[in-house]
């Protein structure tokens, strides 16, 4: 594509990977809309300078960067016409990568005795804000109905958003930074 812009949306309309039409509003634009956010969410959080190869959490760079890739994918397969044709890419090995990096960052925690209230560093109230976009990405997939949402995807946008609540508080306490915790 030489240009960005192609006018073949200004009638409120877009395509989908097969180039066949669908309206702008549609829930399944929404959805794959959402992961593009959530995309944009966690390139923020990568910029973070505590994420840049001389400080203490450089290595979860990259897993968030592979985050990135899994996501990408997956609005790949809600953008296509028939996604349960589409199975280059099965999500339950990328789901249980992130119970393993959940669990290993969990292991590091004290135990959680209330709900948290994000706060600070500003960087961890960043993940939480990605966790929420993910919360409200699962419920537009979910939306979808099991014919567009398999259980793969299902389950791999379900444990980001506990990996990411761990990561956010794994964060704060990395940094020295007391937990916020509501009474």
């Amino acid at each position: 594509m030489s240009k960005i812009y192609t006018g073949t949306g200004d009638n409120g309309s877009t395509s989908l990977q097969d180039g066949s039409r669908i309206s702008k509003a549609h829930p399944r634009v929404a959805a794959y809309g959402k992961v593009d956010e959530l995309i944009s969410w966690l390139g923020l959080i990568r910029s973070h300078p505590l994420f840049s190869p001389d400080q203490r959490l450089h290595e979860i760079n990259s897993f968030l960067r592979s985050i990135q890739e899994d996501l990408m994918l997956l609005a790949r397969r809600l953008a296509s016409k028939d996604p349960s044709l589409d199975t280059r890419y099965d999500f339950l090995p990328a789901a249980a990568a992130l119970e393993k990096s959940t669990d290993n960052l969990h292991d590091q925690l004290p135990v959680l005795k209330s709900f948290v209230l994000p706060y600070n560093p500003d960087i961890s109230s960043q993940v939480h804000i990605a966790r929420t976009i993910c919360r409200e990405t699962e419920r537009h997939i979910v939306a979808l109905g099991t014919d567009i949402a398999s259980a793969d995807i299902l389950i791999y946008i379900n444990r980001l958003s506990d990996y990411l609540f761990v990561l956010a508080r794994f964060i704060t306490v990395t940094t020295g930074c007391a937990e916020d915790y509501f009474v």
